[in-house]
């Protein structure tokens, strides 16, 4: 499967589940194909998460509630956007070896 960049840049994206460790994998991938990301998630948990470690709360704007709240789903969902889900979205999320996007992680090769 290929990835058209052009597809996901400027694209309006609301990412559920971005604190959690393939939601913020598919963050940094979708911001650095253009996507103009929102995550809506629980808080990321204590300690060393992968959200905390890539500091997306610096990067993607996002909405702390609880997907299972109707109401925060749907003031989240005013403006028309691509919804997207990261456990469907991403497989498992994850990127082999070496392949993390320039500049994720500090990564500044690919």
């Amino acid at each position: 499967m290929t990835v058209d960049p052009a597809f996901w840049r400027g694209r309006r994206v609301l990412l559920t589940g971005n604190t959690g460790f393939k939601g913020a994998w598919l963050a940094l991938w979708l911001t650095e194909l253009g996507a103009e990301l929102h995550g809506f998630s629980a808080a990321p948990l204590a300690g060393r998460s992968l959200h905390e470690q890539a500091r997306l709360d610096e990067i993607v704007p996002w909405t702390r509630a609880d997907v299972r709240d109707a109401a925060a789903v749907r003031s989240a969902l005013q403006n028309p956007i691509t919804v997207t889900r990261s456990m469907t979205a991403s497989g498992h999320g994850a990127w082999p070896p070496g392949h993390c996007p320039k500049g994720c992680l500090g990564n500044q090769g690919g």
